[in-house]
């Protein structure tokens, strides 16, 4: 492979690694948002609006900043009937096969994500609850999120690809 795909490879992957083992602390946050909200109405009686929604974005910010972090370490879910009895130059073709298909949806997925943003940032776009949070920063964090997936992706299929050619990336 050649020099700029190793170094791009290489500074993905640190950068997925840093930000989804940074990531993993936000479910110590949603701990704390739940466990002031079991607080507050067992000990002081008071209902608190916003900790539904804060904890279901902690929980968003969670798996989207950490997807890509996951697909590094090959942790997500795989159906596994016949790529367990396969070589590995075998395993890693079907991947790059396979990662074709899901950078298209990404991409897609990536531009859905960019408009999106921009609406809820130029409208300055509110959920309809009675807390009322903006929806801007949620969705920033997304793209954000769906951006590192996208570059993950290219690197796996780059270090598939290698794989599949018999060299070490």
């Amino acid at each position: 492979m050649p020099k700029a795909i190793r170094l791009y490879v290489r500074y993905v992957e640190a950068l997925n690694r840093v930000v989804g083992r940074a990531t993993r602390y936000l479910m110590f946050v949603m701990i704390g948002v739940l466990l002031t909200s079991s607080v507050a109405r067992s000990i002081l009686d008071l209902q608190l609006l916003w900790v539904v929604e804060m904890a279901q974005m902690t929980m968003a910010a969670y798996y989207l900043l950490g997807g890509a972090y996951s697909m590094q370490i090959d942790g997500h879910v795989r159906m596994d009937l016949l790529y367990c009895r396969w070589t590995a130059k075998r395993m890693a073709f079907m991947d790059t096969i396979t990662s074709a298909g899901l950078l298209f949806y990404i991409v897609v997925l990536f531009y859905g994500a960019i408009s999106s943003t921009q609406y809820a940032i130029k409208y300055g776009q509110v959920n309809y609850s009675a807390w009322a949070p903006p929806m801007a920063p949620i969705k920033i964090v997304m793209t954000i999120g769906i951006g590192l997936m996208l570059l993950q992706v290219i690197a796996t299929f780059f270090r598939d690809l290698a794989t599949a050619r018999g060299e070490q990336l």
